[in-house]
């Protein structure tokens, strides 16, 4: 021990020199080579590196390598303690920095999509909270509740649309904002480049520059040990820093497989937030949305129809106004029924539930009114129709109900009447019986206003 006290140097040369026959070569130049042995004592190696990176990283990948190292040639009484460099780290200190990123000048290579604002981000029950969360992070980014922001749900839901929102929302209010934008994919695929070219550090500082990351699917890190080892140590120097995470995945941190432990506690640390599919009402508007920005004007029928049958993709519901508007276009036609119907058709595969028909659009329109009259009906009343169900329903709210040719529907001839109506009605589907009620007469008429008179007469002494 006294031989290497004496020698700090020429004994660290021997551990390199096993460590080289260990290790690749450019591992060894981008790793081992910036390392200095600065003293010899308490039976350790004191270590010098250039920063904290480089500690992390050499303790996490290759620590067990260098302990091998040192028992191969000195025994396993010898340890090895790491020191960061005293005059790099005055350096940054100096400069408020937590980290040798901060010494380089931000490389920007934000990607955001300026078509992804909040403005444009059709808002309903399902989504409301992502949203609102989502716009707070803009405004104050950083803030340690909500600090990382994880968006989850399923495919075309709007993650990327809020997360690319964030991004545009931060710049506005301040133009310096370092923004890094990307997906998991390119991150795992920058960080490999970084290693087959010796540009690790780089790497770190590009990323570890940032004042906002954004990561789209980070479920893709699954199985990636190295990428999820640098991640770590990128998303502690930034949060420590008070820098804002914002991730996207396809579920609930919880319930993710494949991923550190220490990732996951460290995404459930700040606020998650997940979107649904749309309902009914925010996929008619989505829908909307989409044609008024394409210059599209569709009947609601048709907006309705594609809403019903496309329910759980924003992005299936924006590529079907797409593919109208391309089909109209390449093969010159209108968009009619027959067209809306074949494209959704391609959508969803298979058959599509009802057709679009002026049928089937006066049946849902009539049941919609329909609905609407039952609910709004009160006691004394007055209904007018020739519909016998409707006529149930309404009688049973207490309305006085009359048909327009002058008659009346009461407790005592409405069970009568829906009974008629439904043998009737098998006998005009077996062609026994053709044709419909006669045409509206002059007595019909006459009759109608004198039973109306009556009823509103009624009416009043209830």
């Amino acid at each position: 021990m006294e031989n290497i006290k004496n020698n700090v140097t020429g004994a660290w040369s021997q551990v390199h020199g096993h460590l080289e026959k260990a290790l690749p070569g450019h591992a060894i130049h981008a790793w081992f080579d910036p390392i200095v042995p600065v003293d010899f004592k308490e039976s350790s190696f004191f270590l010098e590196l250039p920063n904290q990176f480089f500690l992390e990283w050499i303790e996490s990948h290759y620590g067990d390598d260098i302990i091998k190292a040192i028992k191969m040639t000195y025994g396993e009484k010898i340890k090895y303690k790491f020191l960061v460099s005293k005059e790099k780290s005055q350096k940054n200190e100096d400069r408020g920095s937590q980290d040798l990123a901060a010494q380089v000048k931000p490389k920007r290579f934000n990607n955001l999509n300026l078509k992804y604002t909040f403005e444009n981000f059709i808002v309903g029950g399902n989504n409301e909270f992502a949203k609102t969360a989502s716009e707070s992070v803009s405004n104050n980014p950083g803030e340690q509740n909500f600090n990382p922001l994880i968006i989850y749900g399923g495919v075309g839901l709007g993650k990327t649309h809020l997360m690319h929102a964030i991004g545009n929302r931060a710049l506005e209010k301040n133009h310096d904002l370092n923004v890094v934008n990307i997906t998991s994919e390119q991150f795992t695929l920058d960080f490999v480049n970084s290693l087959r070219k010796n540009k690790t550090i780089e790497f770190a500082q590009n990323y570890r520059s940032s004042d906002i990351l954004l990561i789209d699917d980070i479920q893709f890190f699954r199985g990636k040990e190295q990428t999820q080892e640098q991640f770590f140590h990128t998303f502690n120097v930034l949060h420590q820093s008070g820098k804002q995470i914002v991730l996207t995945a396809d579920k609930f941190p919880g319930e993710m497989k494949g991923l550190q432990s220490r990732l996951l506690s460290r995404f459930q640390s700040g606020l998650c937030v997940d979107v649904q599919p749309p309902n009914f009402e925010v996929r008619v508007a989505i829908l909307l949305e989409k044609a008024d920005q394409n210059g599209l004007s569709l009947d609601y029928s048709i907006i309705e129809f594609i809403a019903r049958h496309i329910k759980n993709n924003v992005r299936e519901l924006e590529g079907t106004i797409i593919r109208l508007l391309a089909k109209s276009s390449l093969l010159n036609v209108e968009i009619n029924n027959q067209l809306v119907a074949e494209v959704v058709k391609e959508r969803v595969g298979g058959r599509i539930g009802n057709e679009l028909s002026i049928e089937n659009i006066v049946k849902k329109v009539s049941d919609a009114a329909d609905n609407w009259i039952i609910e709004h009906t009160r006691k004394a009343d007055i209904c007018i129709t020739n519909d016998i169900p409707l006529a149930e329903h309404c009688l049973k709210k207490g309305a006085l109900v009359i048909t327009p040719n002058g008659k009346t529907f009461t407790e005592d001839n409405i069970g009568m009447a829906l009974a008629t109506r439904e043998i009737m009605g098998q006998l005009r589907e077996s062609g026994e019986v053709a044709g419909g009620p006669p045409p509206f007469s002059k007595a019909d008429r006459s009759n109608f206003l004198n039973l109306m008179e009556t009823t509103i007469r009624s009416a009043k002494t209830f």
